[in-house]
């Protein structure tokens, strides 16, 4: 297949992925989540709302900084993780270490050892009262693709800036970006 070809046949893709994501930022489903009433978790945020918070907080965060670029203009983004951010609690461990010794009428003998293993998350008070667990460590997810639309990326020196900000600022690979140029308000 001639390199034209897959070029225009890669961005056709991309475009259309493109188009997915943006029609996918805007969507309301027809019907409110009832409210929850009384105390405990959040059902409607479970992983979904947690990594929907996420990318929406890092979206954010990217657009302030975008809008900062020469040329820019208005600057609107799309951020997609390929999960959420994931925790390693600290665990008090006890582990017991039992060995007995048998020895039968024929004299024969035998060991046996027991090895037991209880781990309990460790727990703390926060300023409100309440336990909550002790972090050891997070970890961020991984960003699977990245929209960014803006006024300026007509030009191509802007396109390139915004294209290499994000990829510095978020550490993604060049094949998860996608800089389009947005149209600009009063245009046909």
């Amino acid at each position: 297949m001639p390199p034209r070809r897959v070029f225009w046949l890669v961005g056709a893709g991309l475009l259309g992925i493109a188009l997915l994501v943006l029609g996918n930022l805007g969507g309301r489903s027809g019907s409110p989540a009832p409210e929850q009433k009384g105390e405990g978790p959040d059902l409607r945020a479970g992983p979904t709302g947690q990594m929907r918070r996420e990318e929406e907080a890092l979206a954010t965060s990217l657009e302030a900084l975008l809008a900062q670029v020469r040329g820019v203009g208005e600057v609107r983004v799309a951020v997609r993780l390929e999960g959420s951010t994931e925790s390693d609690f600290a665990v008090n461990t006890v582990t017991g270490n039992k060995t007995t010794q048998e020895k039968d009428k024929n004299g024969g003998s035998r060991t046996i050892t027991e090895v037991s293993d209880n781990g309990q998350v460790v727990l703390v008070r926060d300023g409100r009262g309440q336990e909550v667990p002790v972090v050891e460590r997070e970890r961020a997810p991984r960003v699977a693709g990245v929209l960014v639309v803006a006024e300026g990326a007509a030009d191509p020196q802007v396109r390139v800036a915004l294209f290499r900000a994000v990829e510095v600022a978020l550490a993604v690979p060049p094949h998860k970006i996608i800089v389009l140029p947005r149209e600009r308000k009063g245009e046909p």
